[in-house]
């Protein structure tokens, strides 16, 4: 058996901030409230190695893994796994970015398996990623929202 979430969540904002503010990994624990901290182990070209550290979770537990995000800007798409699966057997997540008439729409895919010794099955996982991928999606979508408000409407440059 394996686990499989989808979560998306449209947001009034260009399409452009909202990739930019989503894989602005350095500023992840002022965009997420579940990362404590995001340390970048290695870039190259679009692929980054980076270390995710949550906050104690209700039994004081503190998890940390390494992940890789490749970027695909022309595709409107990411695509990660993590290297450290910890309690997890694999966890691949795709993201994917739409443009639409009122903004952008970010969309969440997430595959994986849990191993037998891991705090909950894969049942347990689907329900746990869909309940927090509502709640970070809709900071995301209140934080990028006011950074677009903040700086108010764009006009295109035309040359003279």
């Amino acid at each position: 058996m394996s686990g499989h979430t989808e979560n998306e969540i449209d947001i009034k904002a260009p399409l452009d901030l909202v990739w930019d503010m989503t894989n602005d990994l350095e500023n992840w624990t002022q965009l997420f409230s579940e990362y404590a901290a995001v340390e970048v182990l290695s870039r190259e070209g679009e692929r980054t190695t980076f270390r995710l550290t949550m906050h104690p979770d209700d039994n004081g537990k503190v998890w940390s893994w390494v992940s890789e995000r490749v970027t695909d800007r022309t595709g409107l798409t990411v695509r990660a796994r993590r290297i450290e699966p910890g309690p997890f057997h694999h966890m691949d997540i795709r993201w994917e970015y739409e443009e639409t008439p009122d903004g952008t729409r970010m969309r969440w895919s997430q595959d994986f398996a849990m191993k037998p010794e891991a705090p909950v099955d894969d049942k347990g996982m689907t329900d746990l990623i869909n309940r927090n991928s509502r709640i970070q999606m809709e900071l995301i979508r209140d934080k990028v929202e006011q950074r677009a408000r903040e700086r108010g409407p764009r006009t295109p440059v035309t040359p003279n």
